[in-house]
């Protein structure tokens, strides 16, 4: 029985791995959970699957916790990495969202778990870290991303010589096709309504702004080796197809399922084995016809940006990624505008005096420079 932890399991990815694990309580057993603040949640989770030890990243809401449970509840951020490394851990899955998923992400890695990997951002601002200590260790990261995991489940036994390009696809968003001019008034309530992802708030807006696919072309850059010029992406509608890979005599290999997380998060959960019955079939004489379209990059700047910052490497990911947490939450408070969005990343990008990335500290100097130089375009 494979015990696992899920880092952030009241989030989307968390709670869908808690569906794919109650089906198969045969095959996993749940050691450790880890949230922000949601201690109502969090606590229903303890009292379904029965973790050995919990963690809230707030304070006040762990103190609350400990009055309702006898399971150990550990706090802040350094309660979260000792969940993250808790020694009769086999795997750990990290969903925490955001710049915060770095530190236990990395604890994990330090105390030679296998990860399942749904918290990107890890490898955006510190992917020669994370994963240059990972291969030191021999550590496996199983990619959780829908697009990674379909993409690792193509290149599964290729030569990588044989790979000419691989194509991340995106849905677009509710904003795709539209024009950049069409895009200033557009509402949080309209950025959040994804036509085919429940996701939550702040990915289902870099989503909209194609953002998440750009830190995904990162991602992808460090999970597999690829340069990035042999990263491309395409604007899929359908989310059916999840990834292309071409090869070099031209032929294509893609994979394709229903646009459910529960997939990915099963196989990576299992790897190598697959889990029948996590998602429904998917129908292709239903669907019709499947449609594909070059991505704009005038009308959503931000996939530019994150191409941009992963040409110029050292700390300028930490520096993209940082000023998208800022500028995305002040969208979501009404503060700007959507357009604003990249506008504000790209100045505190061209303010950045960029830097080698030597270790932690680096990302977490660059972070909060970012993150207070985006605070102060917003205004």
């Amino acid at each position: 029985m494979k015990r696992i932890v899920i880092l952030g399991s009241t989030g989307s990815i968390g709670k869908s791995a808690l569906d794919v694990i109650r089906r198969h309580r045969e095959r996993f057993k749940v050691t450790g959970l880890t949230a922000g603040g949601n201690s109502e949640l969090l606590l229903e989770q303890t009292e379904e699957f029965g973790p050995e030890v919990v963690a809230l990243d707030d304070r006040a809401s762990a103190g609350a916790l400990r009055k309702k449970t006898r399971i150990p509840v550990y706090e802040g951020v350094e309660g979260v990495c000792r969940v993250a490394s808790y020694p009769q851990a086999d795997f750990v899955l990290s969903a925490i969202v955001g710049f915060a998923g770095l530190a236990p992400t990395v604890a994990a890695v330090r105390a030679g778990k296998t990860i399942g990997l749904a918290n990107k951002e890890s490898l955006v601002v510190a992917g020669e870290i994370v994963m240059r200590e990972a291969r030191q260790r021999n550590l496996r990261i199983l990619p959780v991303d829908s697009e990674h995991n379909a993409l690792f489940q193509c290149l599964d036994g290729k030569d990588m010589a044989d790979i000419k390009r691989v194509i991340l696809t995106a849905s677009g968003g509710p904003f795709a096709g539209r024009r950049k001019e069409e895009l200033k008034d557009a509402s949080p309530e309209e950025a959040l309504s994804h036509p085919s992802w429940s996701m939550g708030r702040k990915i289902t807006v870099d989503s909209a702004t194609l953002m998440n696919k750009g830190f995904e072309v990162i991602e992808a850059r460090y999970l597999f080796g690829l340069e990035p010029e042999r990263i491309d992406v395409l604007i899929h509608p359908q989310s059916i197809v999840h990834c292309i890979v071409e090869l070099k005599d031209a032929c294509l290999i893609a994979q394709m399922s229903m646009p459910d997380m529960r997939a990915p998060i099963a196989y990576a959960l299992s790897y190598p084995e697959r889990l029948p019955g996590i998602i429904p079939p998917l129908d292709l004489a239903s669907i019709g016809s499947l449609t594909f379209m070059a991505p704009e990059f005038q009308s959503f700047p931000c996939l530019g940006l994150a191409y941009r910052a992963l040409g110029e490497g050292g700390t300028m990911p930490a520096v993209l990624n940082a000023a998208n947490e800022v500028a995305v939450e002040a969208f979501l408070q009404r503060e700007i505008g959507f357009n604003d969005i990249p506008a504000i990343i790209k100045e505190t990008m061209d303010g950045h005096r960029n830097t080698v990335l030597d270790g932690l500290e680096s990302v977490n100097r660059a972070d909060r420079w970012a993150r207070q130089e985006a605070r102060g375009l917003v205004g």
